[in-house]
């Protein structure tokens, strides 16, 4: 079943438009690399919470917005691959000098268990 990877980032309002050539840059690797389909959004109605919320996940600071993406895969070792090779194969620089600061990206991996 479809395995995904899931991500949220807080970027710099100001930093959407490079944030999206980063994303389109990346993808025909993605895709090389197995990736059957990425999504990226961009937050438009992300409320704070007092307990848990995306902009409490990463630490959203003023002037940021939060993203929301996610990659599908046809399978973990498939996902797993893709990014082991951003170890050893440089076209993944492209990906390196993202917009906003990494240390507060929230990411994971995911089985699918229900697509209706």
């Amino acid at each position: 079943m479809t395995y995904v990877s899931g991500f949220l980032a807080p970027v710099p309002e100001g930093k959407k438009d490079v944030y999206i050539e980063k994303a389109k840059a990346g993808w025909p690797l993605f895709k090389e690399y197995g990736a059957t389909s990425m999504v990226e959004t961009w937050e438009e109605d992300v409320p704070d919470g007092k307990l848990t919320s995306f902009p409490l996940a990463v630490k959203r600071e003023p002037g940021e917005k939060i993203v929301f993406s996610w990659i599908t895969w046809p399978d973990k070792a498939t996902c797993d691959a893709c990014w082991a090779s951003m170890e050893t194969d440089p076209r993944w620089q492209v990906m390196m000098d993202m917009p906003f600061d990494g240390k507060r990206m929230v990411f994971g991996g995911f089985e699918q268990i229900v697509s209706l």
